[in-house]
């Protein structure tokens, strides 16, 4: 998450005042069509009770940095992709513990106050010792700046091996239809993102960018949550599945549109 705010400013932030409507719009389909989405997937299939929570814990995750390169790579509104993100990550320690009491309350004990703190401390935190470290710093930063992208993405990688190797004999049991989920869970994403913001009035280069914010959660994010929950191998493996699959149909949206202006 440091290395997240590294790659961000303040000026992220200012969206709220430009683009008012497109950012309460985005935030509120990321907030809503993810977990319900999640939830309805992991009661249709019937996934055991951790395995469910997990799906409903990714889907109630803020986007991440991967959103803004997607957007970036397809050529859309990539302003509204920054400040969304931003926004989402202020707002995650509120929505994401709500969303996971309401919706997943059934499949594992939740508790509401300890996973907000856990997310200002993972997240908003680190988060906003790098923009103030980015505003001291300034334009000494730029060996930092190359280098904690890098960084991060090892710790992504190390935190999706272990999940593996914890989850091994609950992949093979359910590994087949968290592919399935994963692939339900992100495409509808998609769909609804873009075709919910388009109902209320959006220009469709708003509604791609709302649509990959909406379709690309914080892998990283939830997999921290699971092993905070003590519940790595069985929480966790939602989101280790769902990750890989996001970054490949991500990149693959983002070519076809920048492809087709």
């Amino acid at each position: 998450m440091f290395g997240m705010g590294t790659q961000m400013s303040i000026h992220d932030f200012i969206g709220v005042v430009k683009m008012p409507k497109a950012i309460f719009i985005g935030i509120a389909c990321q907030f809503t069509i993810m977990p319900f989405v999640g939830f309805t997937i992991a009661k249709t299939i019937g996934f055991p009770p951790e395995i469910a929570a997990g799906i409903v814990l990714i889907g109630s995750c803020s986007s991440g940095l991967a959103s803004n390169v997607m957007t970036y790579m397809a050529g859309a509104n990539l302003a509204l992709s920054v400040s969304l993100t931003a926004i989402a990550q202020l707002l995650a320690p509120i929505l994401t513990p709500l969303w996971m009491k309401i919706l997943a309350s059934e499949f594992v004990q939740v508790n509401f106050f300890e996973m907000m703190i856990n997310i200002i401390v993972m997240v908003v935190l680190p988060i906003f010792a790098a923009l103030i470290y980015n505003h001291l710093r300034k334009n000494r930063l730029k060996r930092l700046q190359s280098f904690m992208p890098v960084f991060s993405m090892a710790g992504i990688i190390y935190f999706t091996a272990v999940t593996t190797a914890a989850g091994r004999d609950h992949l093979f049991q359910v590994g087949a239809m968290l592919v399935i989920a994963a692939i339900f869970h992100n495409t509808a994403g998609y769909i609804l993102g873009y075709w919910g913001s388009r109902l209320f009035g959006l220009d469709r280069n708003s509604c791609r960018t709302i649509a990959i914010e909406v379709g690309l959660q914080n892998g990283a994010m939830a997999s921290g949550l699971a092993g905070q929950m003590g519940k790595l191998a069985t929480v966790g493996l939602a989101p280790a599945i769902f990750s890989p699959w996001m970054n490949v149909s991500g990149s693959i949206l983002a070519n076809f549109w920048r492809k087709h202006k």
